[in-house]
């Protein structure tokens, strides 16, 4: 009954018209360049059917092409281009043989061949007015030549109604999971300001009147039943149906509330009951770039934390496209929010921690340090796991309090290093004034001895001296002595 897997064919009675048919279906029968740009299973495709079905009612020729198809993925530019080609001649059911006409052309380039195509082929042989629909645009981010060049051919069949108005019967719908700054680079000849973009709102209470008919008869107040599933889902297209689908089930065999069945059915060991693939591809995409996972999980974790006062403002930065892409936030009145309850329980605090832990070599300081509001020198690092961490986070896109932590911790260990190269410095001055005092003290001792030498020296000298003197005067003595009596 409920369709949760892949596009809702045409026919499908539970496809929910939501505020984006009307847009894109008027925006693209005015001839306007339209371009839908949203996360996954958020609806994109089956509104292109619907979409399709609409116009070729109303007389519009209408094609599509798949980029994520195998055909024209892991090719070089040549086979690209005329992969895009030979789908589009299938499609309109074009009388040209395609090989000849490429061989003609063959001095032409890539993008010449296709513009060649659309004016001589195309716009010849189809009189109707024209819509391209150009499904998973961002497969061309896996390509291993660059797509500027198509996506400013396209811009240029806008500039070209001007001087050929053939071309005001050609127009392009874009859709896929990507930013324009993702898909080209040169925002002078970016198609992305010249189109309308068409947001891909979740359902809404007054939309959803063909998912409440499969719960009437079921439930007594089907309304109240639907409302609640609303809540939890947030209107998000792929779980809302997944919703219906289980509490038809559950009615039948076991009679539950919407949020019992939410508890058992979604939330709980989500990992293993996540078919078909939902939460996993929003994980994935979260943490596939290692170098802003980080970044992305702090914003998510401070969307989280200030979502009562609605304090982080919606803008247009890489990263807060990027969450947005992944189907976990939305923006709402300029501000961002978690999607739906159910996301907000499954990506909750702890998984956050979980896998900041396993990005960040140093999640256990850095999470102690930031509970410290940044003073607790003792969580900042130091040495090898300082020199780990720089070398992890190079070419990464860290959050700002990891930028924090990180130049705080090199801060810490220079001033520490300063700290030590002085505490050296005056080891080795009070040493050398150390050896410096005994060294005086040596040569005072050494001069002290020599002095002490000379007067014992000078002492015996002196009794010496004294003594022969006291012997010479006692002998001359003597023989005066001697004299006086010989002359007596």
């Amino acid at each position: 009954m409920y369709i949760f897997s892949g596009s809702l064919p045409e026919e499908a009675t539970t496809y929910v018209t939501r505020e984006a048919d009307g847009e894109l279906y008027e925006g693209l029968k005015a001839g306007k360049f339209c371009y839908v740009l949203n996360s996954r299973q958020s609806g994109k495709s089956s509104l292109r059917v619907r979409t399709m079905r609409r116009l070729r009612e109303s007389g519009v020729e209408c094609a599509a092409i798949d980029l994520s198809a195998g055909g024209i993925q892991n090719v070089p530019p040549e086979q690209w281009y005329a992969d895009l080609i030979d789908t589009l001649i299938e499609s309109f059911g074009l009388d040209v043989d395609f090989g000849d006409w490429w061989s003609q052309n063959q001095l032409n380039s890539l993008v010449t061949r296709f513009r060649k195509f659309l004016e001589e082929i195309l716009l010849a042989e189809i009189k109707e007015n024209i819509v391209i629909f150009i499904d998973e645009i961002d497969s061309v981010l896996s390509l291993n030549f660059p797509t500027d060049d198509f996506f400013a051919f396209i811009r240029a069949c806008y500039n070209q109604r001007v001087d050929n108005p053939e071309y005001n019967r050609l127009t392009f719908c874009l859709l896929g999971v990507a930013s324009p700054s993702n898909l080209i680079q040169d925002k002078q000849r970016t198609p992305f300001n010249i189109g309308k973009a068409i947001s891909l709102k979740g359902f809404q209470l007054d939309e959803v009147e063909p998912l409440e008919k499969g719960l009437h008869g079921r439930y007594s107040d089907s309304q109240a039943v639907m409302k609640e599933i609303l809540h939890w889902t947030g209107g998000q297209p792929f779980l809302t149906q997944k919703l219906c689908q289980f509490m038809v089930e559950s009615e039948r065999d076991n009679p539950r509330t919407v949020e019992q069945v939410v508890r058992s059915r979604l939330i709980e060991n989500w990992e293993s009951q996540d078919e078909p693939e939902h939460f996993r591809t929003i994980r994935d995409r979260i943490l596939r770039d290692e170098q802003r996972a980080s970044y992305l999980l702090e914003l998510y974790q401070q969307i989280r934390q200030t979502e009562e006062q609605s304090e982080i403002t919606a803008d247009d930065t890489q990263e807060q496209s990027e969450l947005q892409l992944s189907g976990l936030v939305v923006r709402q009145q300029n501000k961002l929010r978690v999607y739906n309850p159910i996301y907000k329980e499954i990506f909750e605090q702890n998984w956050i921690e979980t896998q900041l832990r396993n990005l960040r070599p140093y999640s256990e300081n850095f999470k102690f340090w930031v509970a410290s509001g940044g003073s607790d020198d003792s969580r900042l690092l130091r040495g090898k796991a300082l020199q780990g961490a720089l070398e992890w986070s190079r070419d990464k896109s860290l959050s700002y309090q990891d930028r924090q932590f990180l130049a705080a911790s090199q801060a810490k260990e220079r001033e520490e290093e300063i700290a030590a190269l002085e505490k050296e410095a005056a080891l080795e001055r009070e040493r050398k004034d150390r050896e410096a005092t005994e060294k005086r003290n040596q040569v005072l001792t050494e001069a002290n001895q020599q002095a002490k030498k000379r007067i014992r020296y000078g002492t015996v000298v002196l009794f010496l001296t004294i003594l022969g003197a006291i012997i010479s005067v006692t002998e001359a003595k003597n023989k005066l002595q001697e004299t006086y009596t010989y002359v007596a």
